[in-house]
């Protein structure tokens, strides 16, 4: 491993020439600058691990070197060194991102202490940033695939968002756009990076436990309080709290929330002090949420407060250029996942993606490629595996079904009630009864747009029937289990 580079700064060449003989008997490379400019100039070139910095210097001091060194986002440990230490210099200094302070005449044991120490905790931070950097990378925190113009001007309004100190904004885009996703890069794009990332679903905390959760609690403030509690602003602190389905926060909460994102305070439930609190807020709402308003669902002074910055999340159906290469990407990255080795679409598949309307956005894409992942056998994916087929009408259907408005002989079987049923083959590979069923409940809700009334009379079946069969097959929209009425068991008429 090579030895760690030190750059010495100082005006006095006898204090040069002392910190040269020890640092080099320490094991350090040394490079020196006789004062500021050389030395801003070496601290570009040389790319040193630690910089000792005197303070008082003919051309530009030591306060300045250090405001342009940390400018630097991978800038250098700094370590200032003074033979007159002024307080204001010291509060500076390390405002400014110093390491540490050391008086001259210089006492070397205790430098060499503060040198290891500085380039022991400049480690760490690269280690820390290295490993963020690989969470962010393994969890697709921060993979925006941009290729449609609407989508590439979205990313690049995003960037400016994150870059700036607004600390309330709003996303609005329909359910499964990546709302969550681009909230988390307005976090791990900003300089609130290093801070925590807290998210919240409103729609999926009761009411009664949602105070309690944003705020905190104090022991005793309710039944079960048997200890403090901090709620996720005081989590939040010094970083972002994403709150998913704003428009479903209750009117008292949003009033509370409004005075928080007013005044940066917050008052535990059971409280009696007011905590200041620094987060970015981040919220989202899949509701067109200025309509809310006019209905009198969403306080006006809170949509206000929130949409100083407001971001719209188009849906995938508008910027149709990035389905293939969004495809490509959930290849990659179910490959990674599943230790498989799929080298790409089928034409057939690329023609079905392509015309389907993707109701659910980048969710549905990226869950129709996970299940085909799962499923092929294959080194290229086919359409059998997609959960959905697509007439050349652009018309949903089921993978294993084929619609056709007429048979050979001009139609398909007519039924007692009078419909007639669609003529309908099973493939080669064959099928199960409970997929055909799963996927009749699928297409049911998406031509009902989510309408369980309207799926279930599509189906022939009652409600409650289809609420059953909703969660049987686990297609029950988040937050919705929880509130929902008894479903009758799957013994129970459906017809």
């Amino acid at each position: 491993m090579a030895a760690e580079k030190i750059l010495i700064v100082d005006d006095e060449r006898l204090v040069r020439w002392s910190l040269r003989q020890k640092c080099e008997e320490w094991g350090y490379q040394i490079v020196e600058a006789p004062s500021g400019e050389p030395g801003l100039r070496l601290a570009q070139s040389e790319s040193p691990d630690l910089i000792l910095l005197d303070v008082r210097m003919p051309d530009i001091n030591g306060i300045q070197v250090l405001e342009q060194v940390k400018k630097n986002p991978d800038a250098p440990a700094v370590i200032m060194i003074t033979a007159d230490p002024q307080l204001d210099d010291v509060k500076t200094a390390l405002k400014l991102g110093a390491y540490d302070f050391v008086g001259k005449p210089l006492d070397f044991e205790e430098l060499h202490v503060t040198i290891q120490n500085a380039l022991e905790a400049s480690r760490l931070r690269t280690e820390v940033q290295s490993l963020r950097g690989e969470v962010r990378r393994s969890t697709g925190y921060h993979d925006v695939v941009a290729v449609a113009p609407k989508t590439i001007e979205l990313m690049s309004f995003v960037q400016k968002v994150a870059a700036s100190e607004a600390t309330t904004i709003l996303i609005q885009g329909e359910s499964g756009t990546g709302k969550d996703l681009i909230a988390k890069n307005i976090h791990y794009d900003s300089s609130r990076q290093n801070g925590p990332f807290v998210a919240i679903n409103c729609s999926a905390i009761p009411e009664t436990l949602m105070e309690a959760e944003l705020f905190g609690h104090e022991k005793g403030a309710f039944t079960d309080a048997k200890a403090m509690k901090k709620g996720l602003f005081e989590t939040a602190h010094g970083g972002t709290l994403f709150l998913d389905e704003i428009g479903e926060l209750s009117p008292l909460l949003q009033a509370k929330l409004l005075r928080v994102l007013e005044d940066q305070v917050i008052r535990r439930v059971g409280g009696v002090r007011d905590l200041q609190v620094d987060v970015r807020v981040v919220a989202a709402s899949n509701r067109d949420l200025e309509k809310a308003v006019r209905e009198g669902h969403f306080r006006q002074d809170l949509y206000y407060r929130l949409a100083i910055i407001a971001i719209f999340i188009p849906p995938l159906r508008e910027r149709p250029e990035d389905i293939l290469p969004l495809v490509d990407f959930f290849v990659t990255w179910y490959n990674r996942k599943f230790k498989k080795s799929i080298r790409g679409i089928s034409p057939e598949t690329r023609r079905l993606l392509l015309a389907h309307n993707w109701p659910g956005n980048v969710r549905e894409l990226k869950n129709s490629i996970e299940r085909a992942m799962i499923l092929e056998e294959e080194s290229i994916l086919r359409p059998v595996y997609l959960p959905f087929a697509v007439g050349e009408s652009g018309r949903s259907g089921l993978t294993a079904f084929e619609h056709s408005s007429a048979s050979a002989d001009g139609g398909g079987k007519q039924l007692s009630n009078g419909r007639v049923l669609p003529r309908l083959y099973i493939p080669e590979e064959g099928t199960s009864l409970e997929e055909v069923e799963r996927a009749m409940v699928e297409l049911a809700m998406r031509q009902a747009r989510g309408n369980q009334t309207h799926a279930a009379r599509l189906l022939d079946i009652s409600r409650d029937a289809l609420r059953y069969k909703l969660k049987k097959f686990e297609l029950v929209p988040a937050g919705e289990e929880e509130n929902s009425e008894p479903v009758p068991s799957e013994n129970s008429s459906t017809q």
